[in-house]
């Protein structure tokens, strides 16, 4: 070992208690304000169906419609392989699963349209729907037939819509209410939010409804939809979005992206409106950085092509939507919009397509820092919980097997949740 070093210091202890006390407040800050992820399920999409089209049905129905598409399009692994590039040994394992998920559950997130998918109606035409709505919902969570996470969008806090957005809601959660109780899965997303007094208002609904039910305060959360240019970038030059997330007052779950309105609002021509414009990558990147770290996840917008009629354009759309979709991916978007049932083929193709072919160098990397092991990666901590992150968000979409990861790693769904969220000021946390 050699000699033992003498150690010495200058400072009395007084010194470091009174810079603790002075950093009080900031360390309270900044558990407020970035908790950090909150290590649930974030699903991959958000498919959005309009509120007088929703049935007890619809969910099955577009995973019939996407295997249908499927069968006439790609009948096999090579061949869908072969249309969107997929390299040979991922072929098989890319298309079973994808299969598979459309049997089992093809949507992970529904959300029952009353904005711009609805349209104005007569009242009571709407208050009807979003009752029908809130029925409907329960009785999927019910039978087992729910997606993992459903709930609406309203329509949004502007002048003209607001009552009728807040009536839609009060609807839809007091039937779901009087049905036997807000499901763990619900999700509200609040559109076309401007500014972030829109946001204040929308928490102070959600509180009234708490508060008449009973319900612990904070119960219900929702997504803002970032639409606008001025949520970006206030008239003052600061990022509204940011101060839309602090207006939550941790409420908000998610910020998703509108392609094709925040698209218009800055001026871009409807030929050029997609999810990779740089108007759009400037947009999402702000959003990115300002939910960073506050347990806020971002999502991706949609695309509008529609993999519809004969199988040249059908495979066109598919190759469109798949390349979006892992662009998105290798931007940290890991979720996003689907608007016809024959993208969930290639929604789910390229997430597993992603997930799979960085399983094995990723686990290699995790359990190598694991056991301190060398290579040519020199690993830290946090590259330790983006690893994790990534196994873990594989696995929750099916991409993965926890048997597998476990076999690849020797570790467990634990030991990956533990490395992913380590404690504040803990980024040394080691499996067993």
């Amino acid at each position: 070992m050699g000699q033992q070093e003498k150690v010495a210091t200058s400072l009395a202890g007084a010194v470091s208690e009174e810079i603790s006390a002075s950093l009080t407040a900031v360390d309270a800050e900044l558990a407020r304000r970035y908790p950090g992820d909150p290590g649930t399920r974030q699903p991959v999409h958000t498919v959005y169906v309009p509120g007088d089209v929703f049935e007890p049905g619809t969910l099955r129905s577009w995973g019939d419609q996407a295997l249908a598409a499927l069968d006439e399009h790609a009948p096999d692994a090579a061949s869908f392989a072969a249309v969107l590039g997929i390299p040979e040994e991922l072929a098989g394992p890319v298309h079973d699963r994808v299969r598979a998920k459309l049997e089992r559950e093809p949507v992970e997130d529904l959300r029952i349209d009353f904005e711009d998918g609805y349209g104005p109606r007569p009242d009571a035409e709407e208050d009807e729907a979003a009752a029908r709505a809130a029925r409907l919902v329960s009785e999927a969570y019910v039978n087992g037939t729910a997606a993992p996470y459903m709930g609406i969008r309203m329509k949004c806090m502007e002048a003209g819509v607001r009552d009728r957005g807040i009536r839609t809601t009060d609807v839809f959660l007091s039937g779901l209410m009087a049905a036997g109780g807000l499901p763990e899965g619900l999700v509200l997303t609040l559109p076309k939010v401007t500014y972030p007094e829109q946001v204040t208002a929308f928490v102070q609904l959600l509180e009234a409804f708490e508060e008449a039910h009973g319900l612990d305060a904070g119960r219900i959360g929702f997504e803002i939809q970032i639409e606008t240019s001025q949520s970006i970038l206030a008239a003052d030059g600061t990022a509204a979005v940011a101060r839309m997330i602090d207006a939550a007052r941790g409420r908000a779950t998610g910020l998703h992206y509108g392609t094709f309105d925040y698209s218009a609002c800055v001026g871009v021509s409807a030929a050029y409106q997609a999810s990779d414009h740089p108007a759009a990558d400037h947009a999402k990147a702000v959003m990115q950085v300002a939910a960073a770290g506050t347990g806020v996840r971002v999502s991706d917008g949609s695309t509008n092509v529609l993999p519809v009629g004969p199988t040249d354009r059908v495979h066109e759309a598919w190759r469109l939507h798949y390349g979006l979709t892992r662009r998105a991916l290798a931007r940290a978007y890991y979720q996003g919009w689907d608007m016809h049932p024959g993208h969930l083929p290639t929604r789910y193709a390229a997430v597993y397509a992603f997930y799979r072919e960085g399983l094995e160098p990723a686990a290699a990397r995790l359990a190598a820092y694991v056991a301190k092991a060398g290579g040519d990666v020199m690993d830290e901590p946090a590259t330790a919980k983006a690893l994790s992150g990534y196994l873990l968000r594989g696995i929750d979409c099916g991409a993965l097997d926890i048997t597998e990861v476990g076999r690849l790693t020797g570790l467990t769904r634990a030991d990956l949740e533990a490395f992913a969220s380590p404690r504040r000021g803990d980024l040394t946390v080691t499996a067993p």
